[in-house]
């Protein structure tokens, strides 16, 4: 496909997934996340080329300019969709595939300082919803869906949807996997540990309580 049919695509997209689009001039302009994409495709065109340098100084200018990163090592297929994008962070070894859609705040990374491949591969048509965190050399599957806030740490299955900390996949292929979460009751870690705290605290007053009457008993029969 050529660069310029590509370019077309990445416009056509916006319209097809933002109703707020109006035209082709506002589109052009004003979509930090277009913008960000358009960088990547010229940065990634020199990452190829094994013009590093000035790859990474497209790249940072675009970050500058845009609030969204994206390393010019990254891999990303047609019609990629950045929704708002503020704080949307790509790896290097991460591979994007068609008709992918992130929203703000979403981070595409790694887990260390492993060497190879160390990022996410997101395959067609998947979805992860503002400030999900997918971390490390994992896959999520065509037709996915990441939850607003998630972290997800394992491959996701294709036409699944995936939610929580860690994520845990709720539903698969249309039929929900576990019946008793759902992604407004998932557990709290910190209210847990609170309660535990409160249950130690209640414990060690009672112990404190019959050591007082303990030694009161004791002074008395003295």
């Amino acid at each position: 496909m050529g660069f310029f049919k590509m370019l077309k695509q990445d416009i056509s997209v916006v319209f097809d997934q933002d109703p707020a689009a109006r035209t082709y001039i506002e589109v052009i302009l004003t979509y930090s996340g277009l913008h960000a994409v358009w960088s990547h495709r010229i940065a990634h065109a020199f990452y190829k080329r094994k013009f590093y340098f000035i790859a990474r100084v497209i790249s940072q200018i675009s970050r500058f300019f845009t609030g969204i990163e994206i390393h010019p090592g990254a891999k990303i297929g047609r019609r990629f969709f950045i929704d708002h994008g503020m704080g949307v962070v790509i790896g290097e070894t991460c591979e994007i595939g068609d008709n992918v859609t992130i929203f703000q705040g979403v981070t595409l990374g790694g887990t260390g300082k492993e060497k190879g491949k160390r990022h996410p591969t997101i395959k067609d048509n998947a979805l992860i919803a503002s400030g999900a965190k997918v971390l490390g050399s994992i896959e999520i599957g065509e037709s996915s869906k990441v939850g607003a806030g998630s972290v997800v740490l394992h491959d996701v299955p294709d036409h699944s949807t995936v939610v929580g900390i860690p994520g845990r996949v709720v539903i698969q292929n249309g039929e929900r996997v576990r019946r008793d979460l759902d992604h407004h009751k998932l557990p709290d870690p910190v209210s847990v540990l609170l309660k535990d705290m409160e249950r130690e605290i209640e414990s060690l007053k009672r112990e404190v309580t019959e050591l007082k009457g303990v030694k009161e008993h004791g002074n008395k029969t003295l």
